[in-house]
């Protein structure tokens, strides 16, 4: 949409134009949305059945939002999204420093020069992009940074008394008058500070210092918060949270299949690494395991949750190993290998929050383990259950494959392998490459000597072959041969 040429309030009222509060045009431009089927909340998935219906709910009933969630459940995009639904452009009084609005203006300054020029008061037109405020609220947060305070400067170069309100500097609340007022992580913010909020969200009216101005502010609000049972810096007060609307709840993806549509979608991968490095399907399934595990780990904090983030950073970690392989080894081109999931230690170990017993194991530890039990996890998908128990006399699918190892001495996958010879150790491996044929026959050549790996590391984590590590790669080989290695 053109931005609007109309310049006086006269030409406003000439035209027609009719104002409407902030949640009213919210509410109307949602409306009409849902009647075209128009999508608002775009590139945010697993949310369409739960959040998105009640953040809805809540714009259209007028409603102030707290969005309560653990870290990296798109909280913030959610708020920021609520942008595609003002209008265009709305007229305001040429000038003014809280958006006020021609019909019903609020500013010492707008009321005295709408006064003096009547219908040929200067209008001009801000842009929805102008019309979102964000705030992450710190201790430091202070009532003159949201709301206002007295301005000494003001009152000495325009000679006004301190008993004058035009010596008023307002605050980002203020700013965001007919605007999205944000606040991130609202626990944090001093509950002293919370409190000056109370009048502003339900009665109208501002205080800064000694003056107490009824300031009917038309802002919607929205805040993001972590539970408070996590949240240990603070938490929200009771009235405030009276005056909040409406309070949504938000969750991790429930399904693999949307963890992966996330991660594709926010991962940055390099156009010549994507061209370079092919990622097989159930590389990236593991890879959103690992999140699965991990939020229900005894080794990591619950209450602190698992961000998407890191399944985003660990994806990129996976390519950008294989890449800087591929790169060392000559090879133009390269498939992910199980070993290059390494490489992603570094992307989970900052990005969960360790019990005691997990402090105890280390870090390092406990991100092999989850990518342990993501391969255990998705075994039995690709290959038949392994019993925990099982009579010596029963056969098993993995006899022969077990028996190999029992009569060799094993293998040895270097990181540095090009892709001739890793694929030539693999396909060394009778056993295993009939199992992968077997058991998945429509597997594609590029994936299939990563299912042969994979196979490996899910004997590994059964406890039926025995996986070790050395600088320069990984060794797989017979469990009794390891013992006897080992003594």
């Amino acid at each position: 949409m053109k931005k609007p040429t109309i310049q006086t309030f006269g030409a406003l009222k000439e035209s027609g134009y009719q104002p409407r509060s902030i949640k009213e045009e919210l509410r109307q431009n949602l409306l009409a949305k849902i009647k075209s089927g128009a999508s608002v909340f775009q590139g945010i998935y697993g949310y369409q059945d739960t959040v998105i219906p009640a953040l809805e709910q809540a714009i259209l009933s007028g409603h102030n939002i707290n969005l309560l969630g653990l870290r990296g459940q798109a909280k913030t995009r959610l708020a920021r999204q609520m942008l595609r639904l003002l209008d265009a452009y709305i007229p305001i009084v040429e000038g003014s420093e809280i958006a006020d609005d021609p019909f019903a203006p609020l500013s010492h300054y707008a009321k005295e020069l709408m006064a003096e020029k009547g219908d040929q008061t200067p209008i001009s037109w801000l842009a929805r992009e102008e019309r979102f405020a964000e705030k992450l609220a710190t201790p430091d947060v202070t009532v003159a940074d949201l709301i206002g305070d007295v301005d000494p400067i003001k009152a000495a170069h325009l000679k006004l008394s301190y008993a004058d309100d035009r010596i008023l500097h307002f605050g980002m609340i203020p700013r965001a008058n007919r605007g999205i007022f944000v606040i991130n992580e609202l626990p944090d913010l001093q509950a002293r500070i919370q409190v000056a909020l109370f009048n502003i969200l339900q009665e109208g009216d501002i205080q800064i210092r000694g003056f107490k101005m009824r300031l009917p502010l038309d802002v919607q609000f929205v805040f993001t918060a972590n539970p408070e049972d996590y949240t240990n810096r603070g938490n929200i007060v009771t009235p405030l949270k009276d005056r909040i609307g409406s309070q949504i709840l938000t969750h991790y993806p429930s399904t693999i299949a949307v963890a992966k549509k996330i991660t594709q979608q926010e991962a940055k991968v390099a156009p010549e690494a994507q061209s370079m490095v092919f990622v097989p399907e159930l590389a990236k399934d593991i890879l959103e395991q690992i999140g699965f595990e991990a939020r229900n780990n005894e080794y990591i904090d619950e209450k602190s949750g698992v961000s998407a983030r890191m399944s985003i950073t660990a994806y990129e970690n996976l390519v950008s190993t294989a890449e800087r392989r591929s790169l060392l080894a000559g090879d133009e081109t390269t498939t992910v290998r199980m070993a290059d999931f390494t490489g992603i230690v570094s992307a989970i170990t900052g990005k969960v929050e360790l019990v005691y017993e997990g402090e105890q194991k280390g870090a390092a530890f406990v991100a092999n383990d989850l990518i342990d039990r993501a391969v255990k996890t998705l075994f039995p998908k690709y290959f038949p259950s392994i019993e925990k128990l099982t009579k010596r006399s029963e056969q098993t699918p993995y006899d022969q494959l077990l028996e190999w190892f029992l009569r060799s001495e094993g293998i040895e996958l270097y990181l540095n392998h090009t892709e001739k010879e890793y694929r030539k150790v693999l396909s060394g491996i009778g056993p295993a490459t009939d199992l992968v044929k077997k058991y998945n026959p429509k597997i594609s050549v590029k994936e299939r000597y990563f299912l042969v790996e994979f196979l490996l590391w899910g004997l590994a984590a059964y406890d039926k072959l025995s996986k070790s590590t050395f600088d320069k790669g990984i060794q797989f080989e017979d469990l009794f041969g390891n013992y006897i290695n080992n003594l």
